[in-house]
């Protein structure tokens, strides 16, 4: 991966979650954390869904530093400086072999994840985040194909997967969303 610290759009800057600002969550010191990101921190960023996911990710990132960029990336609005939500990927290329898909078996494949707080929905924001992730995905990560889960009731998910140009290709049972049925998303590059 190209040392590439960050991503700009129109309204976002996009910055990796590095291993300092995931402790700082977790230990949810908030003065550290706005003092790291340079960035005010709205108290529910304490409860994002991603907060489950940082133990693993502290984890990974102690374990091999060139995991950053593979994982958490943190959306901050450019015209206040304010943490809006968080995206990013769940690891390194994993290689999956898509059932009946011969032409991507082997190819890297990168799950993508997003999320804005509740305060800053219906903007725009995980579109635009989203589409910008993706690109870097495709062009610096070497990534050949993104997929994402969305529970079939999660309709502002479903929009930001159709508008970054992904495809349902169906439906499937995740083991920590029992009952419920997710559509499975992709985008090949």
């Amino acid at each position: 991966m190209n040392q590439i610290l960050y991503i700009d759009t129109q309204r976002l800057e996009l910055i990796p979650c590095s291993l300092e600002v995931a402790q700082a969550t977790i230990n949810r010191d908030k003065p550290l954390l706005e003092k790291l990101l340079t960035a005010y921190v709205p108290d529910d960023w304490y409860t994002t869904e991603v907060q489950d996911f940082l133990p693993k990710y502290i984890q990974l990132l102690a374990d091999d530093a060139s995991q950053l960029g593979y994982g958490v990336w943190l959306m901050i609005r450019t015209d206040d400086s304010t943490l809006v939500g968080d995206l990013g990927f769940g690891g390194k290329l994993a290689g999956e072999k898509a059932v009946g898909e011969e032409e991507v078996l082997g190819r890297e494949v990168l799950e993508i994840g997003y999320e804005v707080l509740s305060a800053y929905r219906d903007r725009g924001y995980a579109s635009e985040a989203v589409e910008a992730l993706v690109n870097f995905a495709f062009t610096q990560l070497q990534a050949r194909k993104i997929i994402a889960h969305t529970p079939e009731n999660n309709i502002p998910s479903i929009r930001v997967a159709e508008k970054v140009g992904m495809k349902n290709v169906g439906t499937v049972k995740l083991p920590d969303l029992p009952g419920v049925n997710v559509f499975k998303w992709e985008l090949v590059k």
